[in-house]
């Protein structure tokens, strides 16, 4: 039994999804960041955080590549050429949609407000849609990888559910209808319910 610390309306949102498709039993505390139950865990006090028996895993991506690998699920094999092209797709999702996301909601909440520079926003979403296009045509369909749902799946489509949330507009057609059909996955909708 897993237990993930963080509230679903983080990157946790991830790791429960992950777990969901694996068929794997947790329980959630979703505590949200710097909250005393992640603190005790995890210095930072950012979450997700994974307990495995006495072990802490953090770092959303660090968790769902572990949790495939070990459940031999949503992954291509450790040291394959079709595990190297997963994890670069994956990467370049946190690097180019992630990291924009992220650096949107700094100037927006995380920040002090004498830090924060909302003018910045405009531009982030302009780069985030051109890098939505770019992105549009390396998927192979009708997952990121082809025909298998991987971990790259399950980042892709949490940036584009974080998009809406930030409302950062979505205007590639294509990926509108990827991000539509990936929520109708039941493990994505067994984890979307528990933000109700």
């Amino acid at each position: 039994m897993y237990t993930v610390i963080g509230t679903p309306m983080s990157r946790s949102f991830r790791v429960l999804w992950t777990l969901e498709e694996l068929g794997q039993p947790y329980e959630l505390n979703p505590a949200p960041p710097q909250s005393p139950e992640i603190l005790q865990v995890s210095a930072l006090g950012k979450v997700p955080a994974l307990i495995e028996g006495d072990e802490v895993i953090t770092d959303s991506t660090a968790i769902i590549t572990y949790l495939a690998d070990k459940h031999g699920g949503l992954t291509a094999k450790a040291g394959t050429l079709a595990r190297a092209h997963q994890d670069a797709m994956t990467q370049r999702f946190l690097d180019e949609l992630d990291a924009v996301l992220w650096t949107a909601a700094r100037h927006s909440f995380a920040l002090p407000k004498d830090q924060r520079v909302p003018e910045v926003k405009p531009s982030l979403k302009w780069e985030f849609n051109r890098n939505l296009d770019r992105i549009e045509g390396q998927i192979k369909g009708p997952y990121v990888m082809g025909e298998e749902f991987t971990i790259a799946d399950i980042v892709l489509t949490h940036c584009l559910n974080w998009a809406f949330g930030a409302k950062f507009p979505v205007e590639n057609e294509a990926l509108l209808a990827y991000g539509k059909t990936m929520r109708a996955r039941p493990g994505h909708q067994r984890v979307a319910a528990l933000m109700k």
